[in-house]
This record gives structure tokens, sequence and C-alpha cells, in this order.
């Protein structure tokens, strides 16, 4: 049983694909797939149920036994890093997950001032919803991640990054462009896009501090697709600054009722966080402070 296996066979769930799997790892795909089936036969037992239609899936022990290869594979990684601190040739690779509006927003500002300082580690990112960040914690997917402290549970630590204010959100032409401030009881009676899902929370909130119900004309998932709504002049709604100040066409009013959501770095216990990981949280901790609230342009 070999690392290198472990390797193959974490890079073929993580990919979905025996194909991709096999270039990301640059190998051929029987070669990939040797590897996998070697492994199953070391156990002595299968750990992809294979489909010619459906592709494959994790067996109930394929599932289970990831978790503790990805573990290992962590180990390695950290143990060539501390290798390579110590020797003054960094070197390794950094898995984050983020959030849409935080990768694009917040990602790019700290990377920046990082690979000026350590130009040779990589960079593998993951975006999704705030619950799949937790998950790939859980998983093993991902060294740090960005979170909005609300949702997180007590097994990460947290550097806080910045307060993101949720703000109303209305077409060009609406009349709330001539208030500088929006009061909640004036959105009563304006047709409402609500959230589901990822920042509905806060909108719940807001409502109920006000005590009043919005009129809810549209529920929507997608961020993006709320946005082009709003756009389109079919409703109004709130949501993170962060998002919305670069969606086109749509215009901003701060809450008279001031409501944040606060997004930070998420990492686990420091002894079990890699040298490349360390330094990134120190670059993080230079370019934000814990009170830096985002504004609009």
């Amino acid at each position: 049983m070999t690392i290198a296996r472990f390797e193959v066979f974490s890079k073929v769930i993580e990919t979905g694909s025996f194909t991709k799997a096999a270039e990301k790892l640059n190998m051929t795909q029987s070669a990939v797939s040797h590897a996998v089936a070697g492994l199953e036969s070391e156990l002595g037992i299968p750990l992809l149920i294979r489909d010619r239609k459906k592709g494959f899936m994790l067996t109930e022990v394929g599932q289970k036994t990831l978790g503790h290869m990805r573990e290992i594979l962590n180990h390695m990684e950290k143990i060539k890093q501390e290798a390579a601190f110590a020797s003054n040739l960094e070197a390794g690779t950094i898995r984050i997950g983020s959030f849409a509006s935080a990768t694009a927003c917040i990602l790019p500002k700290i990377i920046s001032k990082y690979q000026k300082k350590y130009p040779n580690i990589e960079f593998i990112f993951f975006e999704g919803t705030y619950e799949e960040i937790i998950e790939w914690f859980e998983t093993g997917v991902i060294d740090i991640g960005i979170v909005v402290q609300q949702n997180m549970n007590a097994n990460l630590n947290l550097l806080p990054l910045i307060k993101d204010k949720m703000v109303v959100a209305y077409p060009e032409g609406h009349r709330f462009e001539k208030e500088t401030t929006i009061n909640v009881q004036e959105l009563k009676e304006e047709p409402f896009i609500m959230p589901k899902g990822v920042y509905r929370a806060h909108v719940d909130e807001i409502f109920a501090q006000a005590k009043i119900k919005p009129l809810v004309r549209f529920e929507v998932q997608d961020c993006a697709t709320i946005s082009s709504m709003v756009q389109e002049g079919l409703g109004i709604t709130i949501g993170p600054e962060l998002f919305l100040k670069d969606q086109p066409k749509i215009k901003l009013g701060n809450l008279s009722q001031v409501n944040c959501r606060h997004v930070a770095l998420a990492f686990p216990t420091i002894p079990y966080v890699s040298p490349a990981v360390q330094a990134f949280l120190t670059v993080a901790r230079e370019l934000f402070s814990h009170d830096n609230e985002l504004h609009s342009n």
C-alpha cells in the first residue's frame, strides 16, 4: 500500500473522473485505473462501484477510507512543506474553499501579497455554499476556508476579515435613489425578491426586528438570478454588499437598521496547520483588521 495510490484514488474522487485525474497527475488513464484496482486488491474490498453509464460512486468503505487517505496525504504535504521552509526553498499547495463573492473580492488581495513572498506555493480553489465549505473541512478536502461566522461550528479557529453590510438593492430610476438611508418600514409595500438559503437568515432577522412582513413576489436560490431580476425591475431585495456592489445596473441603499454578516478565514488548530497556511494567515492578518467594514465604491 503506497502513498502514490492514495494520491491517485483521492484525485479520482476529487475530479469525478479517471480521465481528468490522469490529466491532473500527468499519467495515462490505464495507469490510474491500475493504481485504483491495485489499492482495492491490497485492501481486499471494492472502494468504487463502477457503472458504464453513470460512471462510478464510492462504496461505504470507500467513503470511510477516503477520509483517512486524505488525512495521510495532508500530513505528507505538511512534512514536505516543513522541510522546504527549513531549507528556504518554500514549496507546497494550499487548498482553499470559498463562496463566490469572497473568491472574487477577498482572496485576490491576500494571494497577491502572499505570492510576492512565497512565489512557489500553489493554490487549488474550491467554490461552493457555506455548508459545502464546512463539509470540505470535515472530509479533508481543504486546508483553509472563507466562511460566515454565524454558520460556524466550534471545531475550527477563525480569523475575522470584514463586516459585510446587508444593503437594499433596487433598479435604476427607483424612488429609493433620492434617499440617503432607507428605513425598513419603507420596504413593506415593495415587491420583494427573497433569497433562499445562503444569507436568508440575515434578511429574516432584519424584517423580524422591524416587525414587518415583506411582500414576497419571488423566492430565488441563485444570487446572480436575484441580481438579474432586480435589474429588470421585478422587485427589490436585501443582500450582502460584498456581492451586490459589483452587479451592473442596480443601485444600493444603506438600511437605517444596520445588519452585517461577519466574514472570516477558518482553519484547524495551529499544530495541524502547515507552514504555508500559517504564512497565509499572517498575510491575511496584516491586510484585514477586526473592525474592517466593506463599503461600496
